[in-house]
Order: structure tokens, then sequence, then C-alpha cells
């Protein structure tokens, strides 16, 4: 309205993202239905003040969206990643299901 009144150009609406499930009952994207049945991971990437990238694995668990681990480094390998899940399947158990990408770090045979 208030763009209208000024003459500017109203952007047109975005579409609505699709959902990760259908109302049918049927299941595009596994659902986690407790704590501890579907962890997610996948890296986020950062600068210093000096222009170095630090990357950062986040693991969470979808259900209760608590994150579970940050290990930050300037480089992370598939063996950090495997530590860093090891850690926590000892302290707290293995989950149901694990989603992540197909990044470099994720689609090693170890991992």
């Amino acid at each position: 309205r208030i763009w209208r009144r000024e003459g500017l150009k109203v952007p047109q609406k975005q579409p609505k993202r699709g959902r990760l499930w259908l109302h049918d009952g049927s299941c595009i994207r596994l659902r986690p239905e407790y704590p501890g049945h579907v962890w997610s991971y996948d890296f986020v990437e950062g600068r210093t003040h000096d222009g170095r990238k630090f990357r950062i694995l986040s693991i969470i668990d979808e259900a209760s969206r608590e994150c579970l681990a940050l290990p930050v480094a300037r480089r992370l390998r598939s063996e950090d990643v495997l530590a860093a899940l090891a850690d926590l399947f000892v302290t707290r158990g293995p989950p149901a299901h694990i989603r992540s990408d197909n990044g470099p770090e994720f689609i090693a045979n170890a991992v």
C-alpha cells in the first residue's frame, strides 16, 4: 500500500516454499519424531577480520533443534567429521538417521 502510494514498483509475491511432507501422510523427507531420531550436519563458512577463512561443522538434532556440536577450524576434513560424530555417538548414542548434503567431506568412504 505504501509503495503504491509513493509511486514505487510493487514487487511480485514470492511463491511459497514447498513442504517437507505431504498432507496425505506420505513423506518426502523423513520427519523427526523424537529427540535423537534425526541428526543433520553441514558446514558454515566465515571470515576473520583479516580475510582468512574458517569453517564450522554444525551438528543439530532436528526434533529438539538442539545444537549438538560446533567444531571450528581453518580446515575440516572427513577425519574431523568422523571424530566429531564419534564423540557424539559415545556421549549421546547413535541417532536412527543422519542427514547431510553431498559435500566432499561427507562422501568419503569412511563417513
